[in-house]
């Protein structure tokens, strides 16, 4: 093939790229947002789809924070206990057990060795249950809230927005994000619902109403 009939053929090609290349689409963005809602309805809405998903609810104050957890995990036999490094050391005060604190050192399976994991929350959606990890020093590395078969989570009810739109909208792109519905749990073809499969197996959410 000459230059001349290759740069011909190849112009075609480009001719018909062109041709086919769809219109710029203009997405709607109309979402609902800035939905008010009382911190009574935020609550009882949270708390209502949290049991929908078998999860755990415990209410307190702030000042009751380390006294709940540490009823939590003596409730379920965690005598060994992972935290992210920027956790408030104050929240385990009255936990008796072995407390380890998170690195990325620590291999993803060595987590396996412990009995459960207590990380604080960036935010929560009342609508849907869901609560929204960050990787900040209070909530730690994926890994640490998904190996360990109990799962202790620290939710600030002035945390805690009506919709995902709302949510999203207190998130940093940036970070990577972990979104908790409930314990883990899927069904298998006989639509037998199995838990722990890819996380938790149990999910205990403490709630701050005074923060």
């Amino acid at each position: 093939m000459t230059a001349a009939a290759r740069e011909t053929v190849l112009g075609r090609v480009r001719d018909a790229l062109a041709l086919s290349t769809p219109a710029e689409a203009t997405v709607p963005r109309e979402y609902r947002t800035g939905r008010a809602l009382t911190d009574d309805e935020r609550l009882a809405l949270f708390v209502d789809r949290l049991a929908d998903y078998k999860a755990r609810v415990r209410t307190c104050t702030a000042d009751r924070t380390p006294a709940v957890i540490a009823e939590v995990l003596c409730e379920r036999g965690a005598r060994r206990t992972g935290v992210p490094a920027g956790l408030d050391a104050a929240w385990l005060a009255a936990y008796n057990g072995e407390v380890h604190w998170d690195s990325v050192e620590i291999p993803a399976h060595r987590l396996g060795e412990l009995d459960g994991v207590v990380t604080a929350s960036a935010v929560s959606c009342a609508d849907t249950g869901t609560i929204f990890l960050d990787g900040s020093p209070d909530q730690g590395r994926r890994a640490l809230s998904l190996v360990p078969d109990l799962h202790v989570c620290v939710v600030d009810l002035s945390s805690v927005v009506a919709g995902v739109p709302e949510a999203v909208a207190r998130l940093v792109p940036e970070r990577p994000t972990t979104l908790i519905s409930g314990p883990s749990a899927t069904s298998d073809i006989e639509l037998e619902r199995v838990e722990g499969v890819h996380g938790p197996r149990t999910l205990v959410v403490v709630i701050r109403t005074d923060v």
